[in-house]
């Protein structure tokens, strides 16, 4: 029996929410410890300045706005949608060349080739997702379909990731995504790959279609959903208000999506962002990406135990000053959490759905 309710252990009564726990995450085949008295502990660690609110909607040094000058001498478009341009400091690049044998099983490497692009969701600096319209946010789903199967024809992995504010290491504030394209498949995406597998041999259904059945019957960890969609904090939660964005039927790959479905995402994609900014009023730091099934060489091969999702990491814990740090125990043992999926998922899904800085407006 899952340890969401109240249930005899021992000499007492255990309850989720003041009772220590481990949980286990199946998607990645490892446990996390939920100590939720510990959130009633004192800060006296570190605080994180909020965001700056004055970013200018354009700005010529700004290398993302339209028209300005990026670092190897390139002029950018005046472009009025999404634009995408290689990253002008790739992490993967396609003409490696194959690292020298070391002689010993102990120090091995392998070839790493592929290709970083960049993706700007909008023209404007001054602007994020959840502050755009539903048509603006659909063209950046356009935009990611279309990158996933243009790199994905060739390359076996493609990571589309948003790093979003200085917290998660982003250096610029303009509204814009990564998409690496690799010749192998990283770390998490084999994990997720062996796990989703075990998983339809031993059950005949894939992972995250069951769970995503089971969320939506159970309710309690719920943020927001719609016909197409739906978003919880996920059962093994690590990161305090850690989502997951999941599809309700069987998709394998972003760019599967029918049109109503793409319609639906850039909805339900607004709702949650927006309730995240809601959540201590800021414009709320995250780092995301889609997961789908590996492309490249596996568009032949039987992939029918991928499902199609988005992970969703936000490091805020108490307030827009106080963060999460994995550190310690987390590092060296095991992931915590200090408040349960439970209640981070009620607390999310009790928040008004227009957006704190539109609600501003409309008193003023």
């Amino acid at each position: 029996m899952e340890p969401s309710g109240e249930e005899e252990k021992g000499g007492g009564r255990f309850c989720a929410s003041e009772h220590q726990h481990v949980r286990y995450n199946p998607l990645r085949d490892d446990w996390v410890l939920v100590s939720a008295h510990r959130v009633k502990r004192p800060w006296q660690g570190q605080l994180e300045k909020p965001p700056p609110e004055d970013v200018p909607r354009w700005d010529p040094n700004n290398p993302l706005c339209p028209g300005a000058t990026r670092a190897n001498g390139e002029v950018n478009p005046q472009y009025e949608g999404t634009f995408v341009f290689p990253n002008d400091f790739p992490a993967l690049q396609p003409d490696a060349p194959e690292p020298d044998d070391s002689g010993h099983p102990l120090f091995r490497a392998a070839a790493a080739r592929g290709v970083c692009k960049v993706m700007c969701f909008h023209p404007w600096s001054d602007l994020t997702l959840p502050l755009m319209s539903l048509a603006e946010i659909r063209a950046v789903i356009d935009a990611w379909a279309e990158l996933a199967a243009e790199l994905g024809a060739s390359y076996p992995w493609v990571q589309i990731f948003e790093n979003k504010g200085a917290m998660m290491g982003c250096s610029n504030p303009h509204p814009h995504c990564q998409v690496w394209a690799s010749s192998f498949l990283p770390n998490e995406a084999c994990l997720e790959d062996r796990t989703q597998q075990q998983h339809l041999n031993q059950h005949g259904v894939p992972m995250l279609l069951e769970y995503a059945e089971q969320e939506a019957r159970r309710k309690e960890r719920l943020v927001v959903e719609n016909k197409d969609w739906l978003v919880v904090v996920p059962y093994w939660a690590t990161w305090p208000y850690q989502t997951l964005l999941l599809p309700r039927r069987h998709i394998c790959r972003l760019q599967d999506l029918h049109e109503g479905e793409k319609d639906s995402l850039a909805s339900i994609m607004k709702r949650l962002l927006i309730k995240y900014d809601n959540l201590f009023e800021v414009s709320f730091p995250y780092s995301m990406g889609w997961h789908g099934a590996p492309t490249g060489p596996y568009l032949e091969k039987d992939c029918r135990h991928w499902q199609l999702h988005a992970h969703y990491y936000p490091p805020l814990l108490r307030s827009a000053t106080v963060r999460k740090f994995m550190v310690g125990y987390e590092m060296l043992a095991q992931a915590q959490r200090d408040l349960t999926p439970e209640q981070a998922a009620e607390r999310l899904r009790s928040l008004p759905e227009v957006h704190y800085k539109q609600r501003a407006k409309e008193m003023s």
